[in-house]
């Protein structure tokens, strides 16, 4: 049995919300609570280990279970991303090609021993392994990304929010419009999507000296939490009710 989503729109939403909520959770344990970027990354991936043994041991789709190891790898991302930037001092540039290579290292693997990259039907154990070790790495990645648009490149939180976001767009017109393989296009979209989380994140979190809303990093995560929660629950009343209302198999009659 397939153990993962469909890839509809309520699926970036809710990506979008866990990534967002992945850079405000990770800073507020590494910076606002002063835990520093090393200790946070070891608590963090400690998180995301369990969350994903707990997905692996599973039968089938839990949607609950499925974003949480979703916004584990988010937060661990973040957090691993800065130790790498700030406390290594690779920088984003060095630590990003270091983060590209792992991601491509990761889905050259599993294109050259499965035959293919889809996510629409994942069904071994070594599959659904590459499949969260490519979005851990794409999460770290998107986060160094996110945070060389909002601190290097001169663009700003809001500015960083907006390119990135035209870039998703792009990447969305190429998947009805063209040709271009879907899911080349649709780990383009994942990693995107994690730099779009990171500078929203900053956005509401930063202060107004520094570009910010100022809202801070408990407010955020509080109510970034909040709209994950609820569309993940509006999500799986949906898929509950769309699997009551689907017509039962047709029982094979048998022939005397």
């Amino acid at each position: 049995m397939n153990k993962l989503p469909q890839i509809t729109l309520a699926f970036w939403i809710m990506k979008i919300c866990a990534t967002t909520l992945g850079e405000t959770a990770g800073d507020l344990l590494s910076m606002t609570l002063n835990v520093g970027y090393a200790v946070s990354t070891l608590i963090l991936f400690a998180l995301f280990a369990v969350t994903l043994a707990f997905q692996l041991r599973s039968k089938k789709y839990h949607p609950f279970l499925y974003w949480l190891v979703i916004l584990s790898t988010s937060t661990a991302g973040t957090t691993m991303s800065d130790f790498m930037d700030r406390t290594l001092k690779l920088g984003y540039a060095t630590g990003s090609l270091i983060l590209i290579s792992t991601l491509v290292a990761i889905l050259s693997y599993w294109k050259l021993t499965e035959k293919s990259i889809s996510v629409v039907n994942i069904r071994t154990l070594k599959v659904e392994s590459l499949y969260w070790a490519a979005i851990l790495a794409s999460n770290t990645l998107g986060t160094a990304f996110g945070d060389f648009l909002a601190d290097s490149s001169g663009l700003g939180f809001a500015g960083g929010a907006i390119l990135v976001s035209s870039l998703i767009a792009l990447v969305a017109l190429a998947a009805k419009f063209t040709r271009v393989s879907q899911v080349a296009l649709f780990w383009a979209a994942f990693v995107l999507t994690r730099p779009l989380g990171a500078t929203i994140g900053d956005l509401l979190t930063k202060t107004h000296e520094k570009g910010g809303l100022g809202f801070g990093t408990i407010g955020s995560s509080a109510v970034l939490a909040v709209v994950l929660i609820g569309v993940v629950f509006y999500n799986m009343r949906k898929l509950n009710k769309d699997e009551m209302e689907a017509p039962a198999p047709i029982e094979p009659v048998a022939l005397n």
